[in-house]
């Protein structure tokens, strides 16, 4: 390939961004700043329901009062916030969803874009997937303690394969949806295979793959808590399942809280990232009023 047609080549996402769209304005400060309150009022004012069903006993369809108390949680919060134990699990946890999650991301981005653009590797390892991808995660707990020596790598398997199948998805459906026009532009300037795929394919299916890496983060969680339920012997999961099988309610509710913020701080954080990776594509503006 000539120089001129290698410079011809180098198209990067803003110019492909400003084709398909004119990117907005960020939104203003006081816009921004009124958003964070009104979730904040919203998180405060679930609290402040929670604690008037749960401290006044009230029942209803729904039996409130057996739940603990906002206070009660508070203090069985701080009363495992002071233990090391709790930082044990907190760790426990991450290192299990950060190892299943990451071999998702780098084999599922990787096999989605195979399946996407390979017509043989679709006819091979499609109907595998297929077969494969309807079965629960959860459901393969037997299989991975036959599978694995320790509990360990079998809570990493089933937290791979949870995140697995969605980062795999959303990254085949990104690829097939590229339209062609990008494709065979680079191929009219002289641009091979390999052309095709990091300059069209990778940039032009980011988006997706972000959304399932976000789907897969949310997966992961609900499965690696699960698996630490039945087979761990560390992690918020387990932790959650021994408070309940002491009758320690306030002590299940913390369970369920730090496994939502950590959830929570997982998914931003990936969700963040796609923005930072995606900043040429252009934003729908949200209009302040």
């Amino acid at each position: 390939m000539s120089t001129t047609t290698a410079v011809r080549l180098e198209v990067g996402p803003a110019p492909v961004a400003a084709a398909v769209g004119v990117p907005s304005r960020p939104r203003r400060g006081g816009a921004v700043w009124r958003s964070r309150l009104v979730r904040l009022s919203a998180v405060l004012a679930a609290i402040a329901v929670w604690q008037f069903l749960t401290g006044n006993d009230i029942r209803l369809w729904i039996r409130f009062d057996t739940l603990p108390t906002v206070t009660e949680t508070l203090r069985a919060l701080r009363t495992q916030v002071g233990t090391e134990t709790f930082y044990l699990d907190l760790g426990q946890s991450l290192i299990r969803i950060l190892t299943g999650f990451g071999l998702a991301a780098l084999i599922g981005v990787t096999t989605g874009v195979a399946l996407g653009r390979s017509r043989w590797f679709a006819d091979i390892f499609g109907p595998l997937t297929e077969l494969a991808r309807p079965i629960p995660a959860i459901a393969i707990v037997p299989v991975a303690i036959l599978l694995f020596p320790d509990d360990e790598a079998g809570i990493v398997f089933i937290t791979f394969v949870a995140a697995y199948f969605p980062i795999m998805v959303s990254t085949r459906h990104a690829v097939r949806a590229l339209p062609t026009l990008w494709e065979d532009s680079v191929r009219t300037l002289g641009g091979g295979r390999w052309d095709v795929l990091w300059r069209v394919v990778l940039p032009g299916s980011l988006p997706g793959v972000f959304g399932g890496l976000s789907v897969g983060i949310g997966v992961a969680w609900i499965c690696v808590v699960s698996a630490e339920m039945i087979s761990g012997r560390l992690g918020v999961g387990y932790r959650t399942w021994q408070a309940y099988t002491i009758v320690d309610y306030p002590g299940v509710f913390v369970g369920i809280i730090t496994i939502g913020v950590l959830g929570y701080t997982t998914s931003a954080a990936v969700e963040l990232l796609g923005r930072r990776v995606t900043r040429w594509l252009p934003r729908v503006q949200e209009v302040a009023k």
